[in-house]
């Protein structure tokens, strides 16, 4: 067969997923007999499998084979949002019955105020008077932001956008968790950026998976979540955090630490250990709400013209109405007041959801708004989400948040935030009957 007859194998195999003769979770034969069924070498099948991964529509799970993605077309990509009509368990932003009363007294301030915020165009930096409030509400045992190298984006993922095209150029390779957060996979993407997978353990990712990936060929950063990792939950302890702090010192590389979680769990930062190594990124949108937000970055000082720039290029600088209302809240006490509110209600979910899910396998941090099910043997991840969205159910397989498409774990993560309590219970209940019946049981 010549070299370009795999392609047109590859394409009979996605006009069949795209007429739905292939369904999602459906999976493919191993590749040995697929070539005998074809008529073709293995050699052959490889690519033809490493192909339709290369356009995001299969997955492979390490050790169960090869199957149709239940979101054909999306790797590299966000994931689509969830159907209208679909219980949302796929993103992490919480709506509590405080939240209204918090916008409308905000506006109303803002409004009798009498600044024109309306009008106002800020650079990344804002104004003096925003970045001391931002530095003091950054601010927490151990570490205390310098206001002059607070900056300020539209958003916390147009935050990590502008850290990562600061760092890396196109072609360049960011160290990051093997499981990591679906966002960061798109903008990477989109930047150009190769992210490298470092080996990573209940505590996050392993100190000496980095020094070995930044000697076998050298990175440009590392994106790190220490605090209640998406989607695991888990948390760095102090001796990780030093750990890492020691290699960053000692290779001089940059990391990037996702803190927009870290409002949820008291934890030292890891930027209080090396604030010249760290770039600290967070945001308001999971805090306080996500259509008036602000993203926050705290730069070391030696990189932040260099990141106020990557913010001007990409177009990310924030809105005047956003900075104004991301100021009141947090010199007022608005932003900290939702916060414990939210730390009470991410609890209360965790208790119902292990209530609901009792006897199957939930890892994750009781105090995160999300929670990572590992499935029976009976399901795979991709089926398991397609035949949960047939019941009105979205939620993510391992596959979204896999850097390598071909090594996803066999689960699925549970976003907690968003339905009421009695929906979420409801949900979770059918999730758990769904997880019993196993694939081959569920009538469509």
């Amino acid at each position: 067969m010549r070299a370009a007859d795999y392609r047109s194998v590859a394409d009979a195999i996605a006009a069949d997923i795209a007429a739905g003769r292939l369904r999602p979770g459906a999976r493919l034969p191993p590749q040995r007999d697929f070539a005998y069924a074809r008529g073709i070498a293995v050699s052959t099948a490889s690519r033809v499998y490493a192909e339709l991964a290369r356009r995001g529509l299969v997955t492979g799970e390490v050790g169960r084979g090869t199957y149709v993605r239940s979101d054909p077309g999306q790797v590299g990509l966000l994931r689509p949002e969830p159907p209208a009509a679909a219980l949302d368990l796929q993103r992490t932003h919480s709506r509590l019955p405080e939240q209204e009363a918090v916008l409308s007294e905000t506006l109303a301030a803002l409004a009798r105020s009498g600044a024109e915020i309306g009008f106002s165009q800020y650079g990344p930096a804002g104004t003096p008077r925003a970045q001391a409030v931002a530095a003091g509400f950054l601010a927490r045992e151990g570490y205390a932001p310098d206001p002059a190298d607070i900056l300020f984006t539209g958003n916390g993922r147009q935050a990590l956008a502008a850290a990562l095209a600061a760092l890396a150029a196109p072609g360049e390779r960011i160290g990051c968790e093997p499981l990591t957060y679906p966002g960061v996979k798109g903008i990477a993407a989109r930047l150009g950026i190769t992210l490298i997978p470092l080996a990573m353990d209940a505590e996050g990712v392993c100190p000496e998976a980095l020094l070995q990936a930044h000697r076998a060929t050298p990175l440009s950063g590392v994106y790190l979540q220490p605090t209640l990792h998406n989607p695991l939950g888990a948390t760095m302890g102090p001796a990780r955090r030093a750990a890492l702090a020691e290699v960053l010192d000692r290779t001089g590389l940059i990391a990037i630490e996702d803190a927009v979680y870290s409002f949820l769990a008291e934890a030292p930062p890891l930027a209080g250990l090396v604030p010249h190594r760290v770039i600290f990124v967070d945001s308001l949108s999971k805090r306080v709400m996500p259509a008036l937000t602000v993203g926050l970055i705290a730069a070391p000082p030696a990189l932040t013209d260099r990141l106020a720039a990557s913010v001007r290029q990409g177009a990310w600088t924030v809105l005047g109405l956003s900075l104004a209302a991301g100021m009141h809240w947090m010199a007022g006490g608005s932003a900290a007041a939702l916060a414990e509110a939210k730390r009470h209600d991410a609890a209360a979910r965790q208790a119902l959801a292990r209530a609901a899910l009792a006897d199957l396998r939930v890892v994750g941090d009781p105090q995160a708004y999300h929670l990572w099910l590992e499935l029976p043997e009976t399901w795979r991840a991709e089926a398991y989400a397609a035949a949960a969205l047939r019941q009105g159910i979205a939620l993510l397989p391992a596959s979204a948040f896999a850097v390598h498409p071909g090594h996803a774990p066999n689960a699925v993560r549970l976003a907690l935030a968003s339905p009421s309590r009695a929906d979420l219970d409801g949900a979770l209940r059918s999730l758990r009957r769904l997880a019993f019946a196993g694939d081959d049981q569920v009538v469509e």
